[in-house]
């Protein structure tokens, strides 16, 4: 077993490059089973978020990986290596320990990102791509994240992209709480926003989603409306704050809906923000007059807003990560032993089943009883025996000296004297 884990994230590459090598939620399980018909890629699991892209993989060859993905994305593989980071063995481990702890991620200690892994991993799991490898990296990975949770405080005043969210708009407006304010999408990071928006008390809140049922559920939660994604070419222009974040593949809104929004709204400051991989508001739209828009990138500053009294906390998550290396460790070597062990028990087994089977058949035949039992114990003595007594008969000079070592240590014999 060959763990390798193929990846870029917010450290490694743009916006524009994170969201060409995204997943959307529809795409997973197909992705994922034409992965692990990859050649050599025996497990894997695939977590896309908006900040990274990353391909977990019980494989032989982390070239096959990266083929497989640059294939998939219609790019040659040297057009990806500037941006992919590739982690194999004890680093992979580290890496996925750290990514669950929070420790990657662009807010320091944030606790999205281990239900992103867990959803992850239940994919993987439906798909029916987790195997034995995968799964004990992400069981302990989380279980490394719980206690990081309950014995540091690293997630202490960390800033929310959804609080960043907030914070930006108090810069272009006076106070939110005079704000009609658009959430696109229904997902955990547009409810994480209604959250903090709602507790500014804004004048509207409406949720815009592709289906209507959904939409009101969320917007129900915290005394808003919903609408349909269609109607927003002529609601837009209602709205002073826009937020969206959907696993939409092509942009949701465009540069000339919000010119029409703008002329509209007789060139009254919009405030966006765009926190969906790949983007839900064309690019081209931070190039207008009068609309103030930011993505997930743009948020870095503000989220790092009280990253020094955190540090100190990291310091403690990065020590119990690297403490708890040595069990993954012990595990994976543990794993290598199975086969092994089960051959040598099976062994045993078949000896102990074919003289159990010549004493009874002795005993039925009227043979004396305690004269069958000796002879059963003895040849099953004799057949477990014969293997190891034959090797070292058969080796010579430093070889017989290792095996008379080996056998002495396994069946414990006391040194002559």
């Amino acid at each position: 077993m060959k763990l390798i884990v193929l990846g870029l994230n917010h450290h490694t590459a743009p916006l524009a490059v994170r969201e060409l090598l995204a997943f959307g939620p529809a795409e997973l399980g197909g992705a994922l089973q034409q992965l692990v018909d990859a050649p050599g890629v025996h497990e894997a699991m695939i977590v896309s978020t908006c900040n990274r892209t990353e391909l977990y993989c019980n494989a032989e060859d982390g070239d096959a990986v990266a083929h497989w993905l640059a294939q998939l994305r219609h790019r040659q593989p040297d057009e990806l290596d500037g941006y992919l980071y590739r982690l194999e063995g004890e680093e992979a481990v580290r890496h996925a320990y750290r990514v669950a702890c929070g420790l990657d991620s662009m807010v320091l200690g944030e606790t999205q990102i281990l239900g992103q892994l867990k959803d992850a991993e239940r994919v993987a799991r439906d798909a029916g791509t987790l195997g034995t490898l995968l799964n004990g990296l992400f069981q302990r990975a989380f279980a490394v994240a719980k206690d990081v949770r309950s014995q540091t405080r690293i997630g202490a005043a960390s800033v929310s992209m959804a609080a960043a969210t907030v914070r930006l708009a108090e810069r272009i407006f006076p106070s939110v709480a005079e704000c009609r304010v658009l959430l696109i999408g229904a997902g955990e990071m547009i409810e994480l926003c209604a959250t903090h928006i709602h507790a500014q008390q804004p004048q509207a809140l409406v949720v815009a989603n592709r289906t209507l049922e959904r939409g009101a559920a969320l917007a129900s939660r915290y005394g808003g409306e919903a609408m349909l994604l269609k109607d927003l070419p002529e609601r837009i222009a209602e709205f002073d704050v826009v937020v969206s974040s959907t696993a939409s593949a092509l942009p949701i809104v465009g540069k000339g809906m919000m010119e029409r929004a703008i002329k509209r709204r007789k060139h009254r400051p919009v405030f966006m923000v765009d926190l969906a991989v790949p983007r839900d508001v064309e690019a081209e739209v931070a190039q207008l007059d009068d609309v103030y828009l930011f993505t997930v990138d743009d948020l870095a500053e503000v989220v790092r807003e009280g990253l020094e009294s955190r540090q100190s906390e990291a310091a403690l998550a990065e020590a119990m990560v690297t403490e708890r290396l040595g069990e993954f460790q012990q595990w994976l070597a543990g794993r290598a032993l199975v086969p092994t062990i089960r051959e040598l028990r099976d062994h045993a087994e078949r000896i102990q089943r074919k003289e159990l089977e010549r004493a009874k058949k002795q005993l039925a035949a009227g043979a004396d009883a305690e004269q069958v039992l000796e002879d059963l114990a003895r040849q099953i003595s004799n057949k477990f025996l014969h293997a190891p007594l034959a090797a070292l008969n058969a080796a010579q000079g430093e070889q017989q000296a290792e095996l008379v070592e080996t056998v002495r240590r396994l069946y414990r014999l006391h040194d002559p004297d």
